[in-house]
């Protein structure tokens, strides 16, 4: 017959499981699951970035290691900035049952980046060095910062 410590101990088990599920979403950790290219949320923030701004220009840098060049793609559409591309996985010739160890993720990623203002389309500008992907966005007329002269009446 099943006791009151049967129930206690499968809802012990559950909590633990559950607890193992919610740590593996919510993990800052690197060595837990990949999660930069899973569908949905995580995948969204992809590379990471910093970015800030002088009077003249937007800058995005990107850390992006291990990535082709040709592989990126930038596009801006009013002020949204799209950054995609695939980070492609170790080459074929490494059969799967060579690895101890194969933590780095690999796919197609697409992050949008909200900027604070309007850019020169035509001039934005990106370079890769490094690992890391700086984008060059140069302010729009409208969006630079403006000196009122105040006159004494």
């Amino acid at each position: 017959m099943f006791g009151m410590n049967r129930f206690r101990e499968m809802e012990q088990i559950r909590k633990e499981i559950d607890q193992v599920f919610d740590n593996m979403w919510t993990t800052n950790r690197t060595d837990r699951w990949p999660l930069s290219f899973l569908p949905g949320q995580a995948a969204r923030r992809y590379p990471k970035i910093n970015l800030f701004e002088d009077k003249d220009a937007y800058y995005v840098e990107a850390l992006a290691p291990g990535i082709d060049a040709k592989h990126f793609n930038v596009s801006v559409v009013g002020n949204t900035m799209t950054l995609s591309g695939e980070k492609t996985a170790v080459p074929e010739t490494v059969k799967p049952e060579a690895f101890h160890r194969n933590e780095r993720a690999a796919g197609k990623f697409i992050r949008g980046i909200e900027l604070p203002g309007q850019v020169e389309v035509d001039k934005v500008q990106a370079q890769y060095k490094n690992g890391i992907l700086t984008i060059t966005l140069p302010k729009a007329e409208a969006a630079k910062p403006k000196s009122i002269e105040v006159k004494i009446a």
